[in-house]
C-alpha cells in the first residue's frame, strides 16, 4: 500500500485551525471562537473516516496472516499491538474532552451522548477556568502532563516501529505528535502544557484536543501503511492450532476470585471444543472458550492447566495439553515520602514500585533524566536495598521523571502520572589517616600507615571514593617540608617525614583530592593529627 499524503479536505481543515487560533489570541469576537465549532465538527468527521480506513488496513493484516502466517503474522501482531496503542492515547483524549464539558455544563448536558460529544450542543464554548484547572492544575499538577508522557510514549514507539526504513513518515510524526516546550507571549520559556492549554476558551481546547486525535490517527495510518508494505504475503493455509490461555487477571489477593478464558486461537464455527480440568469439564462460551474459576484461598504462585479436545476433519478427536500460571498476594498498602525524594547522581538509586492488586511482572517503568537497571543495589554494610528497580540519574538540575505502567490481561497499558525525584550529587566523603580526620596518633601507629583514605560512615550507600593525591606537610624550627603523593600510598620520602616528628608535633595533610563514584574530582578537608 503507497505512503498516504493529506487531502485537499484534511489541508484546509489544518489551515483552519491555525487561522483560527491565530484569532483566538487576538481576543476577536464570539463568533469567530463559534466558529472553532465547526472546525471541530470537520476534525470528528476526518476522525471518523480515519477509522473506517484503518479498519480496512487491518483487515488486509488479517486476511495476508491467515494466507502466510510465517511472513505475515509477525506484522499483524506488530499493526493490533499498534492499535491498541493509538486506541489508549485517543481515548483518553476522548475521556478528557467529556469530563472538561461535563465539568463546565454539569451532567444534564446535551452535547455528551455516550462516548460521542455533540459539539453543536456545547453551551459554555467560551468558558476559560474549567479547561485550565483540569489540564493544567493549581500547582501545574494537572492531566495534560499526563497526557504530554502517553503522547511522548506513543511518537517514540511509532518510531522505534518504523526501525529507521522510513525517514518520511518519521519526520511527519516528530512534527504532528511534537509536545517540545515553548515561549508564551510575552517570549518567556514556558511549558508545552501551559502554551497549548493555559486560560483559553473551551471550545478552542476541545478542538485542540480533536486535532490531537486526528493527529493520532493520522500516525497510526502512517505506520500501518510502511507495515503492510513489508510483507510479502503467499497463499497457504494455516496448517496449525495453537491453545491459548487469557486470565483476566494474573494477580490476585485472598479471598478473590481467578478468571481465565481457556480458547483454541483458530476455531470452527460449527463445532465446540472440549475443555476439561482435573477430569471436570469447564462452561464453554459461545466463542468455544472454556471458562475457568477457581477461589484463591492462599498466597502464592499457583499453577493449573488441562486439556482442550477438539475433532479434526476426518473425526479423529485430537487433544491440546495447556498450562498457565497465576500469582495469589496479600492485599497490600503503599506509602511513599513525598519531601524526601531524592536521588544522587552517578550512583544506582533502588526503588521499590508496586500497584495494589497488579501482579509485579506486569508493570513496567520508563525514567526521563536516567538509566534502569534491576541488578540489586547494597547499603554500607552489604545488606541489598529493598527495590525492585534502581535508577541512574543523568543530570544533576533536572527532575528524575518515572512513568508508571500497568498491562492487563487483555493487553491494554494503563499509564499513571509521572513520579519526579530531585538529583543531587553524591557528597564529598571525609579524608582519614589510620581511621582519624583529628585529634591524636601515637608516632608508631603513624609511621606504621599505608596511606590515606576516604570514608563516608553516615551515608547509606556503599561508595567508593579512590583518593587520587595529597601533600605531607612537616614544619621543623620555622622551615616547611613537604612530600607529595600521586595515589592514596604513602612515598617513602613522606614516610621520612613521619618518622621526623616528635611527641608534641601536628602531623599535616593537606591538598586531599579523590575520585567520587559519578566521575568528579573533589578536594576534601586537611587531616591535623598531634603525635602522641
Amino acid at each position: 500500500m503507497a505512503h498516504e499524503r493529506l487531502s485537499p479536505r484534511q489541508k484546509m481543515i489544518g489551515m483552519m485551525y491555525l487561522i483560527l487560533t491565530a484569532m483566538l489570541a487576538l481576543n476577536v469576537s464570539k463568533e469567530a471562537v463559534e466558529a472553532f465549532k465547526k472546525v471541530d465538527k470537520s476534525l470528528t468527521t476526518t476522525l471518523a473516516n480515519y477509522v473506517i480506513k484503518n479498519n480496512l488496513i487491518y483487515s488486509e493484516f488479517d486476511r495476508a496472516a491467515a494466507e502466510n502466517p510465517a511472513k505475515a503474522g509477525k506484522f499483524k501482531t506488530t499493526a493490533y499491538e499498534l492499535k491498541s496503542r493509538a486506541d489508549e492515547v485517543f481515548n483518553y483524549i476522548q475521556d478528557l474532552k467529556k469530563e472538561i464539558i461535563l465539568t463546565a455544563e454539569g451532567p444534564e448536558t446535551k452535547a455528551i451522548q455516550g462516548d460521542e460529544i455533540i459539539i453543536e450542543e456545547v453551551k459554555k464554548i467560551d468558558e476559560n477556568n474549567v479547561p485550565s484547572q483540569i489540564l493544567i492544575g493549581a500547582n501545574y499538577n494537572g492531566k495534560a502532563s499526563t497526557l504530554k508522557a502517553l503522547l511522548n510514549d506513543y511518537r517514540e514507539y511509532l518510531i522505534s516501529t518504523l526501525d529507521g526504513k522510513n525517514p518520511t513518515a518519521e519526520e511527519a510524526i516528530r512534527k504532528s505528535l511534537n509536545t517540545d516546550d515553548g515561549r508564551d507571549p510575552d517570549g518567556q520559556p514556558s511549558k508545552w502544557e501551559t502554551v497549548t492549554f493555559h486560560t483559553l476558551p473551551l471550545v478552542a481546547v476541545e478542538t485542540i484536543l480533536s486535532k490531537m486525535q486526528v493527529d493520532v490517527r493520522n500516525a497510526e495510518t502512517e505506520v500501518l501503511n510502511h507495515l503492510y508494505s513489508q510483507i510479502d504475503a503467499g497463499a497457504f493455509k494455516v496448517n496449525k492450532i495453537i491453545p491459548t490461555v487469557v486470565p483476566t487477571a494474573s494477580y490476585v489477593t485472598a479471598g478473590s476470585d481467578y478468571e481465565a478464558k481457556v480458547f483454541i486461537a483458530a476455531i470452527d464455527s460449527t463445532q465446540t471444543p472440549v475443555v476439561t480440568v482435573n477430569g471436570t469439564t469447564l462452561p464453554v462460551d459461545e466463542s468455544g472458550r472454556g471458562i475457568y474459576k477457581v477461589r484463591a484461598s492462599s498466597t502464592g504462585p499457583k499453577k493449573w492447566g488441562g486439556v482442550i479436545s477438539l475433532k479434526n476433519p476426518s473425526g479423529a478427536t485430537i487433544e491440546y495439553p495447556f498450562e498457565s500460571a497465576y500469582y495469589v498476594g496479600e492485599p497490600n498498602v503503599v506509602v511513599s515520602p513525598t519531601a524526601m525524594n531524592v536521588m544522587y547522581k552517578g550512583i544506582w538509586n533502588p526503588i521499590d514500585v508496586s500497584v495494589p492488586g497488579v501482579s509485579p511482572d506486569k508493570i513496567k517503568i520508563k525514567v526521563n533524566n536516567g538509566t534502569v537497571s534491576t541488578e540489586k543495589v547494597k547499603n554500607s554494610k552489604g545488606v541489598a536495598f529493598k527495590g525492585n528497580w534502581s535508577i541512574n540519574p543523568t543530570a544533576v538540575g533536572q527532575n528524575v521523571q518515572i512513568i508508571v505502567s500497568v498491562t492487563d490481561a487483555s493487553g491494554k497499558t494503563t499509564p499513571f502520572a509521572p513520579v519526579e525525584f530531585r538529583v543531587k550529587p553524591v557528597p564529598a566523603p571525609i579524608a582519614v589517616f589510620a581511621g582519624k580526620n583529628t585529634g591524636t596518633i601515637p608516632k608508631n601507629t603513624a609511621a606504621a600507615q599505608a596511606g590515606v583514605f576516604a570514608s563516608m560512615p553516615d551515608f547509606e550507600f556503599d561508595l567508593v571514593y579512590k583518593i587520587t593525591g595529597f601533600t605531607i606537610l612537616y614544619s621543623e624550627k620555622g622551615s616547611d617540608f613537604e612530600e607529595k603523593s600521586t595515589s592514596s600510598a604513602l612515598t617513602p620520602k613522606q614516610k621520612d617525614l613521619i618518622n621526623r616528628l616528635t611527641r608534641g608535633k601536628n602531623l599535616f595533610i593537606k591538598d586531599i583530592k579523590c575520585l567520587a563514584p559519578d566521575g568528579r574530582t573533589m578536594e576534601l578537608n586537611p587531616i591535623i593529627l598531634k603525635i602522641d
